[in-house]
């Protein structure tokens, strides 16, 4: 509850500072002798510039608000519901300084501008200047500066072991599937041995071999799918090539297993290379 408070209180003071400056730039223009008509519409293109850049300030304001942001042991004065109240209303109290620094004037109308230039200047100091200054010299204390290195070391010996399990889980899968290839070149060797015989056209005319080509491949398809198709397709070129068979040889296999579960033809046969 007292964080959405923070941040209402916040927004407020956001838009009141905007409204502030707004005021600021247009009292220096109607000083410079500039027209309202010229105000207008320079105030309509910027007002998109200045919507913009405060989503992204609050944005920002949002995140750093998270509890996993807030690290009490390193930042002990900055985390403190006290630091936080005089943070936000800031341009509040700047705007009441300014009032204050015109108590007793007899001209009324400058105290919206002085309000204004009171808001200006307390929100800039406290939020550019001592804000940071503040942060930093909290990361000199050596509670602060001991804190922030064993936090550091923590993420950094996660992300380290992150790395190793992701390594350990590449490894893992590698080994799987060198192990299934393996198993498939066991089951798919008197195949690749009868493909092979096939392509370089033994004992069979082409219509025979596409028939026995096919029942070979939907045996390989259903015993691993498209990868294990290619790797029997591998295997029958190979034992080609190490026959010495392969300048009279064909790839036909595209063609023969065309259909075969996800298996697409290329668009020619291909010869197979010694």
């Amino acid at each position: 509850m007292m964080k959405r408070v923070f941040k209402f209180v916040h927004l407020m003071g956001t838009v009141w500072l905007i409204l502030c400056v707004g005021l600021i730039l247009v009292t220096a223009l109607r000083e410079a002798g500039f027209r309202w008509w010229v105000i207008f519409s320079l105030s309509g293109h910027s007002a998109v510039m200045v919507f913009l850049l405060v989503s992204l300030y609050l944005f920002a304001v949002y995140r750093g608000t998270r509890p996993s942001q807030q690290i009490e042991v390193e930042h002990p004065l900055t985390s403190t519901a006290q630091y936080k109240v005089f943070y936000i209303a800031t341009p509040f109290l700047g705007g009441l300084a300014g009032l204050a620094g015109l108590i007793g004037t007899t001209r009324t109308s400058q105290l919206p501008l002085g309000v204004a230039l009171g808001t200006l200047v307390a929100t800039f100091l406290v939020w550019v200047i001592l804000d940071p200054a503040v942060g930093l010299l909290e990361m000199v204390f050596p509670t602060s500066r001991k804190h922030r290195q064993q936090r550091i070391a923590r993420a950094r010996a996660l992300r380290r072991e992150q790395q190793q399990r992701r390594e350990r889980l590449l490894a893992d899968v590698l080994s799987r599937e060198q192990e299934q290839r393996r198993q498939w070149q066991r089951i798919l060797q008197p195949h690749a041995q009868t493909l092979a015989a096939l392509l370089v056209g033994e004992g069979a005319d082409f219509t025979d071999a596409e028939c026995k080509a096919a029942d070979i491949g939907v045996i390989a398809w259903q015993t691993g799918g498209q990868g294990c198709m290619q790797q029997l397709r591998d295997m029958a070129l190979e034992i080609c090539r190490q026959r010495g068979e392969a300048a009279s040889s064909v790839d036909y296999t595209s063609t023969w297993w065309d259909g075969i579960g996800t298996w697409r033809k290329s668009a020619l046969p291909e010869t197979i290379d010694l």
